[in-house]
């Protein structure tokens, strides 16, 4: 008999989805143990390594992780030691031949088996409930699991499987909860989030949903991400305007705009067909902030296909962009490919890119000084408070700088400040 709880902790890498798991898992397992949770390498009785699987760098963080903690079970300097997540579904054979100092592995789907191995509450796991990372003042909420479609560089269906919707009366309940907790920014995550309630309603029904969560009572702001430009729901537009609660920001990954490259990724739609989709979104949202992510290097991308993508960028000037190396993926449809882009030539693209976007966020910070902004306060450093504008998601885009020798800024709270000058990815103010 142990004289006092084991200590267990939850690593977890990757994205917001993994953190959303991890959050349930940790509610299920918080009553039986000393529980920690973070994105961070801990030491612990019991550790749960929470994988990411995505493309080759987020593979190889997890794998390097996956050994250090291995080595610490040999050494005897942690009692059980399971490895979870992403990775584990894609590459689970080859996991479990080389690592026999790994007391499990796990897919999400199998978290239920994990919870009681290790004597948890599964019923807590089952009503969804969580035990959150991170500023209290934020939540992510999945909508939905999975992917149907069929983009050729990407493993996630590997992963997660299909498509699979929650109902809209769980997601609402949920979201309630998080209200009555203090959640004042409740980021809306999924792998298609525009593909919501096809397998469930037989027909797109994001707008409904996105209509019900603006109606609830306290609800803050409300932010879209991952939304997929190929049959996106244009309904959902008019719905994003006229709800105050809902951010006018959308994160819509396009990943190239070259015909060719479009067609060997199986994007599912055309240069012109997106440029058609980004004019209807900016004169339906006047204002409105795009994210987007794009791939340099996919196989057979020319300098033609480059140019072209930088010419786009040149003109439609998206406010946050992310950049990626393509990375050869066994089992994608685009392994077939010879991956023949040097990583030389990779690395370039990469760097004009950025340069290139890096000049437009500059310009377009500075387009608020002197002007007054809103901003949700995430955290205080000192006399320096810190927060984020509607128009910028939580670790991923800008942060506003508040001189608030005064403690005038509350974390959590919203406030008006003056913006008093402007970087590439930052913003400085003063309180109103």
């Amino acid at each position: 008999m142990h004289t006092r709880p084991l200590r267990l902790h939850i690593t977890t890498l990757g994205c917001s989805k993994n953190i959303y798991d991890s959050e349930r898992l940790a509610a299920a397992l918080s009553d039986a143990y000393r529980l920690t949770h973070s994105q961070e390498l801990r030491p612990a009785d019991v550790v749960i390594l929470n994988t990411c699987g995505f493309i080759d760098r987020a593979k190889k963080e997890s794998v390097e992780a996956i050994l250090r903690y291995a080595e610490a079970r040999r050494k005897g300097k942690i009692q059980r030691f399971y490895v979870v997540g992403c990775l584990v579904g894609r590459d689970r054979a080859t996991l479990e031949a080389e690592l026999p100092e790994v007391d499990g592995f796990y897919t999400q789907a199998e978290w239920d088996k994990l919870i009681e191995e290790l004597q948890g509450d599964l019923r807590r796991y089952l009503l969804g409930e969580r035990k959150r990372i991170g500023y209290p003042h934020h939540a992510y909420l999945k909508v939905s699991e999975g992917c149907d479609r069929k983009c050729s560089f990407c493993a996630i269906p590997l992963m997660r499987g299909k498509h699979r919707s929650r109902p809209i009366e769980s997601i609402l309940h949920e979201a309630q909860h998080l209200i009555q907790e203090g959640v004042k920014e409740i980021s809306l995550i999924a792998q298609d989030l525009t593909y919501y309630g096809i397998d469930l309603y037989g027909k797109r029904r994001l707008a409904d949903l996105l209509e019900k969560l603006a109606a609830l009572p306290g609800i803050g702001w409300i932010r879209l991400h991952y939304a997929y430009p190929a049959g996106f729901p244009e309904e959902i537009l008019s719905v994003m305007r006229d709800a105050p609660p809902i951010c006018k920001y959308l994160d819509m990954p396009l990943q190239h705009i070259s015909d060719d490259i479009l067609r060997r990724m199986r994007r599912g739609l055309t240069r012109a067909r997106t440029e058609a989709l980004l004019e209807k979104i900016r004169t339906t949202i006047p204002g409105i902030v795009l994210r987007s992510t794009f791939i340099v290097g996919f196989p057979g991308e020319t300098d033609k296909d480059f140019q072209e993508l930088l010419d786009f960028l040149a003109i439609y000037r998206i406010e946050r962009v992310g950049v990626f190396l393509y990375s050869h993926e066994e089992g994608t449809a685009a392994y077939a490919y010879s991956d023949d882009v040097p990583l030389r030539v990779k690395k370039q693209r990469y760097h004009q890119l950025m340069t290139l976007q890096q000049k437009h966020s500059l310009e377009w910070n500075r387009q608020w000084l002197q002007q007054t902004v809103p901003i949700l306060v995430d955290e205080r450093r000192d006399s320096v408070a810190i927060g984020r504008t509607p128009y910028d998601a939580i670790e991923v885009d800008n942060a506003v700088h508040v001189h608030d020798p005064e403690g005038k800024l509350i974390p959590g709270e919203f406030a008006q400040v003056r913006v008093v000058d402007a970087t590439e990815y930052d913003l400085w103010a003063q309180p109103l």
